[in-house]
């Protein structure tokens, strides 16, 4: 059945649309089938949400978050795009689950296809650092995720390891990040010990429901990405782009932020201004001609 929006929600519903369009131009309109008997509030943010081109899932925590601004504050506001923690029904801080704390900036965040990489990383003053070693060999993988931890020993770097969260306790990294499949793959026993190993956990995220799942298992920092297009995976979202990273970074205020994809050093200044403290790159290093050259620009770029 198709729900139709009276005058007075249509009318809701194109303010926050026309008021918010430059911030998230560049996506293309999406439909989103609008339930009946819904909040007008709702019912609005759902369709302009939906015209700003924000796939379903995200369309659909921004409507529940603008209709519970709407219930705090009193009133609607097409002006005031929702950014309190509150309104998402994100932990309340101090949170009641969470993993150890990581530095608020994280600084340049290198991504690395091998413990050799980490450490001439790690040597060259990156100051955070991550294995993202594909292989489908258990003993492989936990060969490269040993000699990674060994790798930074000595330097600053802090290591995380991408996906294998179990070799990186029994190896004694850092950190771990999982991505959002793997994050649901976890059981609650898996969870209970990943939480009691006291590694810190990063998160990729790519939209705000994401970001509401990430923030129920309080982890150390949330990525937030692809900003820009990337050739290195094939994503399952559309690059989010510099207003939708100020937007997410203005809610996830309360986490330390990595924004990753196709970053480049002539886009560092623009995505630092959203307010994230880490960039994370990879081809920018592992591509160079000159990596250790390069990183030191990149460093210098993180802090001009």
């Amino acid at each position: 059945m198709t729900v139709m929006l009276d005058v007075h929600t249509a009318a809701m519903a194109e303010s926050i649309q026309s008021l918010h369009a430059a911030t998230f131009a560049g996506f293309e309109p999406l439909q989103a089938p609008l339930p009946a008997g819904s909040d007008p509030v709702y019912l609005a943010a759902l369709q302009a949400c939906s015209q700003l081109g924000f796939i379903a899932h995200d369309a659909e925590c921004l409507a529940r978050a603008w209709l519970a601004q709407s219930l705090r504050t009193g009133q609607f506001d097409a002006a005031l795009w929702p950014c309190d923690p509150r309104d998402f029904g994100l932990q309340r801080v101090p949170r009641a689950h969470t993993f150890p704390a990581c530095p608020q900036a994280l600084g340049l965040y290198a991504v690395l296809p091998d413990a050799a990489w980490v450490g001439r990383m790690a040597r060259a003053g990156v100051p955070t650092v991550q294995l993202r070693y594909k292989s489908e060999d258990p003993t492989a993988i936990a060969q490269e995720v040993r000699q990674a931890v060994a790798a930074v020993s000595g330097t600053n770097a802090l290591l995380f390891i991408n996906d294998h969260w179990q070799e990186a306790i029994a190896a004694g990294a850092y950190g771990v990040h999982l991505g959002q499949e793997d994050l649901d793959a976890l059981s609650p026993q898996n969870l209970q010990t990943l939480r009691s190993s006291r590694l810190r956990l990063g998160v990729s995220t790519h939209g705000y429901a994401e970001m509401v799942r990430a923030d129920a298992v309080g982890p150390s920092y949330i990525a937030m990405g692809a900003v820009f297009p990337t050739t290195l995976k094939k994503m399952a979202t559309a690059p989010q782009g510099l207003g939708r990273l100020h937007a997410y970074a203005r809610l996830m205020k309360g986490y330390p932020q990595v924004a990753i994809g196709g970053i480049g050093e002539e886009q560092f200044a623009p995505v630092l201004a959203t307010g994230v403290g880490s960039i994370a790159v990879v081809r920018a290093l592992v591509n160079a001609d000159h990596p250790e050259q390069s990183a030191a620009m990149l460093m210098a770029a993180m802090n001009p």
